[in-house]
């Protein structure tokens, strides 16, 4: 049958019209065309992609609908803003189906921003909210180990983003262990699969510090296929790691929640893969640099000791010349001792010799001296003595026991006291 004919009698002779598939899509389109075009459509950005011949390719929704749109690059390079998933967006067009596959689509002529789109506005929301109670401070990042014994890794067992992680370190760090905790990564199921695939990752890491590092990873996608990894609950499953976490979900220009609360960011799961394990050849290269190194070092080392030998043993000289030397020096340090002995016993000599001849001299002065000291402590002591006051008619009152009367209160009439003269003493009664 020529596709040209666009419909032909059936073989049963009934008179109703049998339509060939390309003019039926033709006619659609032309209805569509001649009942709508040019329209104008407001919906959300979902699964945008660009191909390198410059066209666009997305799909506009709503709550109740979905409609694929192709923008040519014409049409592309005139936009005054970056299309993303989830912007709410105006796009007017014509509308046409496309043969081939027989789907509807709108050829997108202008693009213009309506608003941030429903989920991407519940997006900010809860990053604010997030932010806000801290979860995405710079401060709490970690490093990575510059080598990490084991990898866990929590992703879809199906997910093509296990193979290339699998495969970067393979190629990259052969050697070292990978833990896979599987989860689905995209659907409604998908957030508690993946915080209970986190929490076992948790658990080995501090019973058998196993998975020292973690890839949460996850190929591209639209921004309903990512909204796993902005669950809250992923969010903060991911911020109570115990170990450094790397985050690599969707494309480069691809951002989640949890990209925010890991300690880091990776554009794409290969990319997490690589950042977490440095090549094999590389650390090869490093370490044979530091032997390199070391080898200098050493050899060096050897090199500053043998000539240091060579100066010590040139200063040594024959041992008979060292001995001579010594010998020398000892018969120079004997006649100098010698010398020095016989000028102090001269010095003492003279030092005697000097005082034999002060010291009489100087024992006699210290002996006059003294005589005259004495002579006149004994004339003052004569001076004091109580008799030369008697000698001038005063007398010395003493009672029985000999104790000094000093005043009339100390008698009493009838006692008997002791009066001393100069030249005796008289017994006396006190009358009154």
């Amino acid at each position: 049958m020529p596709v040209s004919e666009p419909f032909f009698t059936p073989d049963d002779g009934s008179a109703r019209r049998v339509w060939a598939v390309g003019p039926l899509m033709q006619a659609i389109a032309d209805a569509l065309s001649v009942r709508f075009n040019p329209v104008a459509v407001r919906g959300e950005i979902s699964g945008f992609s660009r191909a390198a011949s410059g066209h666009c390719y997305f799909s506009l929704k709503d709550e109740s609908g979905q409609l694929r749109c192709a923008m040519f690059r014409r049409a592309a390079d005139q936009l005054q803003f970056v299309p993303r998933d989830g912007l709410l967006v105006q796009a007017q067009g014509r509308l046409d189906v496309y043969g081939p596959r027989g789907d509807l689509q709108l050829i997108v002529e202008a693009l213009k921003p309506a608003g941030q789109g429903a989920l991407f506005e519940q997006f900010i929301r809860l990053k604010a909210k997030l932010e806000a109670e801290g979860l995405f401070d710079p401060r709490r990042k970690r490093e990575l180990p510059s080598q990490p014994r084991s990898i866990a890794v929590v992703t879809s067992l199906g997910a093509a983003a296990l193979r290339d992680v699998v495969t970067a370190l393979r190629r990259r760090v052969p050697h070292i262990p990978v833990l896979v905790h599987p989860a689905s990564v995209q659907g409604a199921q998908a957030p508690q699969e993946i915080c209970r695939a986190l929490e076992q990752a948790y658990e080995r890491f501090r019973n058998s510090c196993e998975g020292d590092v973690l890839l949460l990873v996850r190929g591209g996608g639209s921004l309903e296929d990512l909204w796993a990894f902005n669950d809250e609950s992923v969010v903060r499953t991911v911020v109570r790691a115990p170990m450094p976490l790397v985050c690599g979900v969707g494309h480069e220009t691809d951002f989640t929640l949890a990209d925010f609360a890991a300690d880091l960011r990776a554009p794409t799961p290969t990319a997490a893969a690589e950042l977490c394990a440095p090549a094999r050849q590389q650390r090869l290269d490093e370490l044979e640099q530091l032997e390199t190194d070391l080898r200098d070092v050493v050899w060096r080392g050897l090199d500053l000791r043998v000539q240091r030998l060579d100066r010590l043993a040139q200063r040594l000289g024959r041992p008979s010349g060292r001995l001579h030397d010594s010998s020398q020096r000892l018969s120079a340090l004997q006649h100098r001792l010698t010398s020095a002995v016989q000028l102090r016993q001269q010095r003492h000599a003279l030092h005697l010799e000097r005082l034999s001849f002060t010291l009489p001299q100087a024992v006699a002065r210290a002996l006059s001296a003294h005589v005259q000291r004495l002579d006149r402590c004994g004339a003052a002591l004569g001076l004091l003595d109580p008799m030369l006051v008697l000698e001038r008619g005063y007398a010395f009152l003493s009672d029985r026991d000999g104790r000094a009367i000093t005043q009339a209160a100390q008698v009493r009439p009838g006692q008997s006291v002791t009066a001393t003269l100069a030249d005796g003493s008289v017994d006396l009664t006190v009358d009154r």
